[in-house]
């Protein structure tokens, strides 16, 4: 049952990334023309601005990891007592945010020197409606995990399915309708709102958790506040980086430019969900094998830590050296030739995440051990440094200076978690490098080369050929990672594996109707 959940979990996961991917090939240009590039911008600005302040605080990590603890122990008792505790942090949280996001209302004019008084007008209003709804969310983020902690992986990647499809159906009739900016805003809100009840309606009918809201415990308190302080640090310097960068450039740049960073934004969302769409899911196994004190959990891990990790570089890889070969044909169609600097800036973006987004399993397993200082500390570096060189790139180059910043960031993030999982985690990092990075790195040289020669005799013309173009490169890639990606042991154990699901669904009748006679 639990194997079954990973299973359509993730595929669920993956069909919701590509809904939202097409929905948004064709929709954003179509959204973008109906607003126009101005209020464009002043959406992803508000956007940023809003969830820079409105974070988890970490105790969405902290449920995750204590229930499924609790749980795999079984003392629901436990569960229930945790999951009240946290409901009151939440609650202490959400009443300091809110007067933090009312106070900051009123310096808006202050901050955004940049915007001109009707963007500004526009903006005040975007930033209510979205303020309102973020300050009603944050209470409800615990659900997120308590649903991973129950491995309910299939409802919970159902939700996200359902929040994407009820924001493009519920944006094309506002914007049909007539509506604007307001309509795009008030919709991620509506659809928001009837997520949370379906999560809520999944955790009451599914999980025996009941929050035992008249619970104390001190020691329990302090421990998962110095938790969540640690995630907390993380989350906050993570903000420094896609967060920050629209309102860094709202202050040295126009309107203009933070849309060309809206786009860099949007595409690195896809990149990022679609490598990292099985994230979370391995927190119960992870705790599960951590239980053991007497076993290397290190050790125990490596395989699956390489067998993720080579899933999600080799997936990355695709998405990486496919967009640096067609991502500017790509650009050009989609968002016009104006647009063309997002090209250079997803690159950008996107290309350090090889080396990060592949370390899923160890990431996961810094969490289970309470590393969680080591990832703020490391989080904290790459967020000032990301700051710094985003004010000094951004005011020369604009997008793409930023874009060139985050780059910095990420590649000194990816470095630094590497030496971590090696040094402390106590990973064989040499055997993660050659079963993972050395195996896919032959796929995407000859990939790359491929697409080369494929841009050099086929010229850039509308959408038939770029999609002719896209399964030609997808075909190579995939078949080169047959053969390189996987030995013959494995190639052989799939195959086998295939035969025998083949075998027993052709004798399941014939068994059914032995048992009838």
């Amino acid at each position: 049952m639990k194997n079954k959940q990973l299973k359509i979990g993730a595929v669920i996961s993956y069909v919701s990334i590509i809904v939202n991917l097409l929905a948004g090939l064709f929709f954003t240009p179509w959204m973008i023309r109906k607003i126009g590039q101005n209020e464009y911008g002043l959406y992803t600005l508000a956007n940023s601005l809003i969830t820079l302040f409105l974070i988890d605080f970490g105790l969405s990590s902290a449920t995750s990891r204590y229930i499924s603890r609790y749980h795999a122990e079984g003392d629901e008792q436990a569960v229930d007592n945790f999951t009240g505790v946290v409901y009151k942090f939440y609650g202490i949280i959400d009443f300091v945010i809110l007067a933090v996001l009312t106070t900051l209302y009123f310096f808006l004019p202050q901050i955004y020197v940049g915007l001109t008084s009707q963007e500004l007008q526009q903006f005040k209003v975007v930033y209510i409606i979205a303020a309102s709804f973020n300050v009603i969310n944050l209470p409800f983020l615990t659900l997120n995990g308590i649903l991973i902690a129950y491995e309910k992986f299939i409802q919970l990647k159902a939700a996200d399915l359902i929040y994407r499809v009820l924001i493009v159906v519920l944006t094309v009739v506002a914007l049909q309708c007539g509506m604007g900016l307001y309509a795009l805003v008030s919709v991620n809100a509506v659809a928001g709102l009837i997520v949370i009840l379906y999560k809520y309606a999944v955790v009451r009918t599914a999980t025996k958790v009941k929050a035992n809201l008249k619970y104390k415990d001190k020691k329990l308190f302090k421990e998962i506040f110095f938790f969540s302080l640690w995630v907390t640090v993380t989350t906050l310097a993570q903000r420094l980086i896609f967060n920050i960068t629209p309102s860094i450039l709202g202050i040295v740049a126009a309107s203009g430019v933070i849309a060309v960073f809206g786009v860099v934004t949007t595409m690195e969302g896809y990149f990022y969900t679609f490598t990292t769409a099985i994230g979370g899911m391995f927190m119960p196994s992870i705790t599960r094998a951590c239980m053991d004190e007497s076993e290397d959990a290190a050790k125990k891990l490596t395989p699956l830590m390489v067998n993720v990790g080579r899933f999600q570089f080799a997936l990355n890889g695709l998405l990486v050296v496919g967009f640096a070969l067609l991502g500017r044909h790509f650009i050009t169609l989609w968002m016009g030739p104006e647009y063309i600097d997002a090209y250079t800036g997803i690159l950008l973006v996107t290309a350090p995440g090889l080396f990060y987004n592949s370390l899923e399993v160890a990431n996961t397993y810094m969490i289970v051990k309470n590393k969680v200082k080591i990832q703020a500390i490391i989080a904290v570096v790459c967020g000032v440094v990301n700051v710094i060189l985003s004010f000094i790139l951004s005011s020369v180059f604009g997008a793409v200076g930023a874009c060139l910043s985050i780059c910095a960031a990420y590649t000194l993030r990816a470095v630094a978690y590497h030496i971590v999982h090696g040094k402390v985690m106590r990973f064989n990092m040499w055997q993660f490098i050659k079963q993972c990075y050395l195996r896919v790195l032959p796929v995407m040289i000859i990939t790359a080369a491929f697409g080369i020669l494929l841009n050099y005799f086929v010229a850039d013309a509308g959408w038939v050929v770029l999609f002719i173009k896209i399964v030609a490169v997808a075909a190579v890639y995939l078949a080169a990672a047959l053969v390189f990606c996987f030995s013959r042991r494995e190639r052989r154990d799939a195959i086998e594996k295939i035969k025998n699901r083949l075998l027993r669904r052709k004798r399941q009748p014939q068994n059914t109707n032995e048992e009838e006679k």
